[in-house]
């Protein structure tokens, strides 16, 4: 084996390539990343208060070049990380991830507007679903599964 073959390895990429056309804007129509909402949230924010990014990068003590890949859902930042960057730009953490929430609930709602767009094109075939099981049945009438309760604290 000569030294040029032993210095080739597979390369896999950090981000899967989508697989699905693009949609409306050029955007894959992949699920959308966490770190891309949430950066997408902090720049726009700053941009809106019309802060550089060395302003930021001062006020929240976040170095220049880790903020600038956080911003650009290069890096996943941690809680702490964000939320110095919320408190730089006047916001709480709460506040950041709400508006990443807002922004994923939206994307997620074009996508499936698209899907269905997609599927009367395709004069409304779907996908066939396998049947599910049936349920076991009781003396009285069909088995209840037990119901859990969520408990939300204020």
């Amino acid at each position: 084996m000569s030294i040029r073959a032993t210095n080739q390895a597979d390369v896999s990429p950090l981000r899967p390539v989508p697989a699905a056309a693009p949609g409306p804007g050029g955007a894959p129509l992949g699920e959308p990343l966490w770190r891309d909402l949430v950066g997408d949230v902090l720049r726009r924010e700053r941009k809106a208060q019309g802060r550089t990014l060395k302003e930021m990068s001062e006020a929240s003590r976040i170095s220049l070049a880790y903020l600038s890949e956080v911003e650009r859902g290069r890096k996943e930042a941690s809680s702490e990380v964000l939320a110095a960057a919320a408190r730089a730009l006047g916001l709480t953490l709460a506040d950041v991830l709400a508006l990443a929430g807002e922004r994923l609930v939206s994307l997620t709602a074009a996508r499936s507007r698209i899907r269905s767009r997609a599927s009367v094109a395709d004069g409304g075939r779907r996908p066939v679903r396998e049947a599910a099981p049936a349920r076991p049945t009781g003396p009285t009438g069909p088995a209840r599964r037990p119901v859990g309760a969520l408990l939300l604290a204020a």
